[in-house]
């Protein structure tokens, strides 16, 4: 996998459905130990509500848990799941809180509440696709300095850091397979004398 779909950042948003409170938190998380550890967060700070549903999806271990919590089965957890996967994202969590109001919703009432509350969650929180990169470092003279920020923003890579002594070292990052190209480029522009190294491979929001 070279590129994947997850949030931007942590978010929350709430609707009310003929008096009960839905309240939708989102969070991106890494592993199930994550998510897990933020459902806990949720039902510590709302421990009076009257359910705290949840689901969640994980990329390393292509992984995906919900929990109606003792809602009707089929009505709570599985449209939150529903929420991320029309989506097409992973590594996030989605808890849905909810506060009884009074008045019962039927299995189809509660299926859209808890639908679109983990919806306006996700859309709070944002998505942004993170991309395969790898994590390169140039050692390079000064002149060649010149032209490398722009030979890196051409090929669709950040610079990260550069360090200045008797020549410069400059720490990037770009697609992977955008590699080649750029050190096709680089050693058009130093002579041949210079190479990107590699250093390591992370993902990176695009």
């Amino acid at each position: 996998m070279t590129a994947y779909k997850t949030i931007q950042k942590p978010a929350s948003a709430e609707l009310i459905e003929k008096r009960s409170r839905f309240i939708g938190y989102v969070r991106p998380v890494k592993t199930q130990d994550e998510a897990i550890a933020f459902i806990n967060e949720i039902k510590r700070k709302h421990w009076d509500a009257t359910h705290n549903v949840y689901a969640y999806m994980i990329r390393e271990d292509g992984v995906s848990r919900y929990s109606d919590d003792n809602e009707p089965q089929g009505t709570a957890g599985i449209p939150v799941l529903d929420a991320i996967r029309k989506r097409d994202i992973t590594d996030c969590v989605v808890v849905v809180t909810r506060y009884f109001g009074g008045t019962l919703l039927g299995a189809g009432g509660l299926v859209r509440a808890y639908s679109a509350a983990a919806k306006a969650g996700i859309d709070a929180a944002g998505e942004c696709e993170m991309t395969l990169c790898s994590v390169c470092e140039v050692r390079c003279s000064y002149t060649l300095y010149g032209k490398l920020p722009a030979l890196i923003a051409r090929s669709g890579g950040s610079v990260d850091d550069t360090r200045f002594a008797d020549d410069v070292t400059v720490c990037f990052h770009l697609p992977t397979d955008r590699l080649g190209a750029f050190n096709k480029a680089l050693s058009e522009e130093s002579a041949g004398r210079v190479e990107a190294r590699e250093i390591d491979e992370r993902f990176f929001a695009s």
